[in-house]
């Protein structure tokens, strides 16, 4: 019963941020002599107008939930994997170098490159943790560091060994692609792929790992509180390392699935993605759970695609869109929405008595 009321109160207190967010964005477009209300409008219809902009949400959403499951997965075991985008990238740089290198069976080679995405992802994190693990390093530091190190081997390896100095490789051949016709046909030709099924997927693995496994228990009680764990016999350094490892291997399934499923090719980036980091504030909301970070995941999938629409519906910048992200991710963190619940909570119980 009180586990239920709990769940009912974090979904209570994220809407309660979703909907101080908005308003957030509301003034902003308010006061720069724009109409909210036909912006939140455009925003929210053009997520579902039509069965390709649906097709095109569910798209955004798909890495979305697996970075989301990479932070969240890490939050619940007591670390900070900020290097989500790192992993992010690994994973779609090992894709498509299975993609582009080998040539296997088309369900074969869509199998090894989604594998070896995950793998990736998953070595990637080992460092971090490693280091957490042996030497006290903290992981914040490490893997904002190799962050940078992913972003620019993966720039060099594209311009150097997978191609001849161009910006970009060659497109994966349809054997190691996630696109399905028959799913994109059903959504009027749009990008959506199977990769929203394997996120779904990834989110139950999730769960049952955490809550239904002796070794979630374990990476769980180590997050909690690690000197009770080290008492009780567990090795505390060895559990940090694995949650780093799985909260890697879904960060590098998220790249694997961006890059066989939507892009089809890895390009030289000036920049981060983004996907990654976004994965932070979607864990946040979601309260590192896996049903809250679907939810979660769908919210700011809408804003992303319905955002960039909204410049053209109505002429609000798609900057007003991070804005709210930020905003919601500030009260989220901030605890905000919970400490309103309280104070209408004592007021109930003032007039009650």
């Amino acid at each position: 019963m009180l586990s239920k009321l709990n769940k009912q109160s974090t979904f209570i207190a994220s809407l309660i941020s979703v909907l101080l967010g908005m308003l957030v964005g509301a003034i902003m477009m308010a006061v720069a002599g724009y109409n909210p209300i036909q912006a939140y409008g455009a925003l929210f219809s053009s997520a579902f107008l039509q069965p390709y902009d649906i097709g095109e949400t569910i798209r955004t959403v798909t890495p979305l939930i697996l970075t989301g499951l990479a932070v969240g997965l890490a939050f619940r075991t007591g670390l900070f994997n900020i290097g989500v985008e790192g992993q992010f990238i690994v994973g779609q740089l090992a894709a498509v170098i299975v993609g582009l290198k080998l040539s296997l069976p088309p369900v074969l080679h869509v199998v090894v490159a989604v594998a070896a995405g995950t793998l990736a992802g998953a070595l990637w994190a080992f460092l971090p943790g490693f280091l957490k693990a042996k030497r006290g390093v903290h992981e914040v530091i490490t893997t904002i560091m190799l962050n940078f190190i992913a972003l620019y081997l993966s720039n060099t390896l594209v311009r150097t060994w997978l191609t001849s100095g161009a910006d970009s490789t060659d497109k994966i051949p349809e054997t190691a692609s996630l696109r399905w016709d028959f799913l994109s046909s059903l959504f009027d030709n749009s990008r959506i792929h199977l990769g929203i099924f394997i996120a779904i997927l990834a989110a139950g693995v999730m769960y049952y790992l955490l809550w239904r496994t002796t070794l979630g228990f374990e990476l769980r009680s180590v997050g909690h509180n690690p000197e009770a764990s080290e008492y009780a016999g567990m090795n505390v350094g060895r559990k940090m390392v694995t949650s780093m490892m799985i909260s890697g291997s879904f960060a590098g399934l998220a790249g694997a699935c961006e890059l066989l499923g939507t892009s089809g090719y890895q390009a030289i980036q000036g920049a981060y993605t983004g996907i990654g980091f976004d994965g932070i504030a979607v864990a946040l909301l979601g309260a590192n759970n896996p049903l809250g970070i679907i939810l979660s995941a769908v919210l700011f999938g809408i804003l992303t695609y319905g955002g960039s629409n909204m410049q053209f519906a109505a002429g609000v910048p798609f900057e007003v869109v991070r804005v709210v992200f930020a905003a919601i991710l500030l009260f989220t963190a901030a605890n905000v929405s919970r400490w309103l619940l309280q104070k209408f909570k004592k007021k109930e119980v003032k007039g009650d008595g």
